[in-house]
């Protein structure tokens, strides 16, 4: 819990209303603070006697004691990493926190609000010196991603009251949240007085300090993609790996895996061809379902309307049918939403933000229908049971509802166990007899056909010094994806180095336990029961997750 209170982001995301007014610190001095803690943290538990806790209590333990010797371990990599980039940093958090995190159900709510915006000059002063401190250490990101920082910082602070345009992201968003409560006309007034002041006076400065800055940091910056540039960069690279996929597979390994994964894929999707009668080779039909305009709404408002009603139809379908295959399920509604205008340029194609453990913010998937091209008809089934139902929303949610377990596990994560699932969560629907139209199913194929090749990609990248082109190259000759969704993947392999390698390999593991416990339980082998013991712990490594799976097979 201390760190949590360290953290007025996580706080609010957590629901907790503590700090609301504020930004978590950044820079050299809250990492200090942060090993701090962990150390004394590590020194706490181990003061413990383990043999006299519960079984679930020494798994706590276990999970915590790890978590804790790694994160001391890995601060001296504190300054690998990009703090703005075109995934995620402080540059679009400020706007896209405040929309979707921060609620506004009373004044000093409105209130906390505004100092949030005018605490913005502080929190930005931290970041640039944050991006100095790395850049004196030769990390810089490369040149590509500044015009994507620089575009996303600019647009939040076009519009009203920055300009004469339309209302800006954050100024639309203050107001509707404001409308929602009963408030005299003085109130409201005050309110919208001092936010705009705060708009105009201390976050329009701090962005456009930012971009100046930014701007002479692009300047420095390169073309070379992977972390090998780096001093040690080998060394960081092969840690990540190890921590995101939590097993010890080298990247050569990891990289070996993908190519056959790729090979073995194209072969499943040989066989789709035929059944669809299509004439031609694998490149020929990868260009057909690319292009033929039967696969793709149009772009236009009413084509991205109908893309998030056909989500939402096919997640209401399968929750209908989720007694099936779970005996448990999550409380947490769940929403599909579009992707803010202010960010869908840059941002990923989907992804899913937590819902609030009190209940007043629903879990929700958000898809990119910024180019539709990128956003095929025959991978929306597949995206939305990874991004809603079955996929992060179940997992995440029945993490955070569970009871008698820590908050680190109900509110951590192991990369690979929750990307795992997310695409184990596209392949068993499949068994359950959904996927019936085959380029549906071809689509579920493409989107496990992508994981793979991130396998090979980002090893290639980071470990076989591929440059930006030849990673492009690589996903356009092996998949049917639109060229900027390979563009955008590529951009991610660089600047999250090793993290787009877990979905692949926690999918495998997950459906290699379940085929060991199989082979243990025979007949007595229960779905239900295996897919409630991979959720109801919890996130884990993939090691432990194994262990428990075995456990309850051999004792089944």
């Amino acid at each position: 819990m201390e760190n949590v209170m360290a953290s007025p982001i996580r706080q609010t995301e957590l629901g907790i209303k503590t700090d609301y007014g504020k930004w978590d610190e950044l820079g050299k001095s809250a990492e200090q603070a942060q090993l701090a803690r962990d150390q004394k943290h590590l020194q706490q538990l181990q003061q413990l006697k383990v043999s006299e806790l519960d079984t679930q209590t020494q798994l706590s333990f276990k999970l915590l004691t790890q978590k804790l010797q790694q994160r001391i371990a890995d601060h001296q990599w504190r300054l690998y990493n990009y703090p703005v980039n075109q995934m995620y940093g402080s540059h679009s958090l400020v706007a896209s926190f405040l929309i979707n995190q921060h609620q506004i159900q009373s004044i000093p709510d409105a209130q906390a609000y505004i100092s949030r915006l005018n605490a913005v000059p502080k929190y930005f002063a931290q970041l640039e010196q944050a991006l100095e401190e790395r850049a004196q250490a030769g990390i810089i990101a490369p040149k590509f991603v500044f015009a994507h920082v620089l575009s996303d910082s600019r647009n939040i602070i076009d519009g009203a009251p920055f300009n004469t345009a339309k209302d800006s992201a954050i100024w639309a968003d203050f107001k509707r949240k404001l409308e929602r409560l009963e408030l005299s006309a003085k109130q409201r007034q005050s309110l919208l007085n001092d936010a705009q002041k705060a708009l105009t006076t201390q976050v329009k400065p701090a962005y456009q300090k930012l971009i100046a800055y930014i701007t002479t940091l692009e300047q420095r910056a390169d073309d070379k993609d992977g972390v090998w540039k780096f001093k040690h960069g080998e060394a960081f690279y092969n840690n990540a790996l190890a921590r995101t996929t939590t097993t010890a597979m080298s990247a050569e390994t990891i990289h070996q895996l993908g190519l056959t994964e790729v090979e073995r894929i194209h072969q499943e999707m040989h066989a789709i061809m035929e059944k669809v009668g299509f004439e031609g080779d694998l490149n020929a039909f990868f260009q057909f379902m690319r292009s033929d305009k039967q696969f793709y709404y149009a772009d236009t408002e009413s084509g991205r309307k109908a893309y998030l009603k056909q989500a939402s139809s096919l997640i209401d379908n399968i929750s209908a049918r989720l007694d099936e295959v779970f005996n448990v399920k999550p409380k947490a509604a769940m929403i599909v939403k579009r992707v803010e205008a202010f960010r869908e340029k840059s941002a990923g194609k989907a992804f899913y933000n937590q819902p609030s453990p009190d209940g007043s913010r629903p879990g929700t998937y958000y898809a990119n229908l910024y180019d539709m091209q990128a956003m095929p008809k025959y991978q929306l089934e597949a995206l939305a049971y990874h991004e809603g139902t079955p996929g992060h929303h179940m997992q995440i949610a029945i993490a955070q509802e569970l009871q008698g377990v820590p908050k680190f596990r109900k509110f951590g994560g192991y990369t690979a166990y929750i990307e795992g699932w997310g695409l184990y969560s596209e392949y068993f629907p499949k068994e359950m007899g959904l996927y019936s139209d085959p380029y549906s199913d071809f689509g579920r194929l493409a989107m496990e056909l992508w994981r793979s090749c991130r396998l090979v990609v980002d090893t290639g990248i980071h470990a076989k010094r591929w440059t930006r082109e030849q990673a492009i190259n690589y996903y356009m000759a092996n998949t049917p994806n639109a060229k900027s969704d390979a563009v955008k993947m590529v951009e991610r392999h660089i600047v999250m180095p090793s993290q787009a390698t877990a979905y692949k390999i926690g999918m495998l593991k997950i459906i290699d336990i379940r085929e060991k416990a199989k082979q243990v339980m025979g007949d007595k082998f229960d779905i239900k029961a295996f897919h409630t013991l991979l959720l109801k712990n919890g996130p884990l490594p993939l090691d432990v997750l194994e262990e428990q799976i075995i456990d309850w097979a051999n004792n089944a």
